[in-house]
């Protein structure tokens, strides 16, 4: 093949790949962005839509976004290697003026650089997420308390966080309560147990042969279920015939 037939071979290479890719640009959802979210999910409000269904949208949206400005670069990178074609230069490297090789031109025909001088060829980045200008790795026992004098956690540290505020409500507790502080106001309790009747409910090591241990907590425990004229703390058991405790 003579050089201005080799020439045109790959002019017309170019000019098949830049309208492939202004084709793919047309029919695409790449002008997204000119739609507010919810009327890319063709929705009257956003408000009822669940925050995984817009995530999906906007992750969707982010992805047309980039997929639009590599398919521009590419458009530009083609207008590039046709000017080079009018100019009668090229098929050689801009860098060190080296001739391409014509196997290199038929699979990157807008290529202006030889393989060595290629911008692409360094793909190393010193970038760094800027979250990293604040958060810091993970250290070993990076929560030891010996380390800050203002960090504490000890039995009572959640009645004490609680009572800044919860998603609970009184109507979640048994007994009266006059104010939301008031909610979580059991720091006396120095047993360790989530809940009171673990305090005097214990079994066997296999976990079989229950027992109630006496005790103080007991003793309120039951006073709080007869005063309340209820058979547990979370309301009377229904009776069924297929209960293990039918005697």
């Amino acid at each position: 093949m003579t050089i201005p037939n080799k020439i045109q071979h790959f002019k017309q290479l170019l000019l098949q790949q830049r309208d492939e890719i202004e084709h793919t640009i047309e029919r695409s959802n790449y002008n997204a962005d000119e739609r507010s979210l919810k009327n890319s999910v063709d929705e009257l409000s956003s408000y009822d839509n669940h925050p995984a269904d817009l995530g999906t949208e906007l992750f969707e949206r982010e992805k047309d976004h980039a997929l639009e400005e590599h398919a521009l670069l590419e458009i530009e990178k083609i207008d590039l290697a046709l000017k080079a074609i009018e100019e009668g230069t090229y098929g050689k490297c801009i860098i060190c003026g080296v001739k391409i090789p014509d196997e290199r031109l038929e699979v990157v025909p807008y290529s202006l650089y030889c393989v060595e001088h290629t911008p692409e060829q360094n793909l190393a980045s010193d970038y760094r997420p800027v979250e990293e200008d604040i958060i810091r790795p993970p250290e070993t026992n990076s929560y030891d308390t010996n380390k800050s004098p203002y960090i504490s956690d000890y039995l009572d540290s959640f009645q004490e966080v609680a009572r800044y505020g919860t998603s609970e409500t009184p109507s979640d507790f048994v007994g009266d309560y006059d104010t939301m502080s008031s909610l979580y106001n059991d720091g006396d309790d120095q047993e360790g147990f989530t809940e009171d009747i673990e305090t005097f409910i214990a079994t066997d090591i296999t976990g079989e042969n229950i027992i109630v241990v006496p005790s103080v907590a007991h003793e309120n425990y039951e006073e709080v279920l007869d005063d309340e004229n209820i058979e547990s703390i979370m309301g009377d058991i229904p009776y069924r015939k297929t209960d293990g405790y039918e005697e």
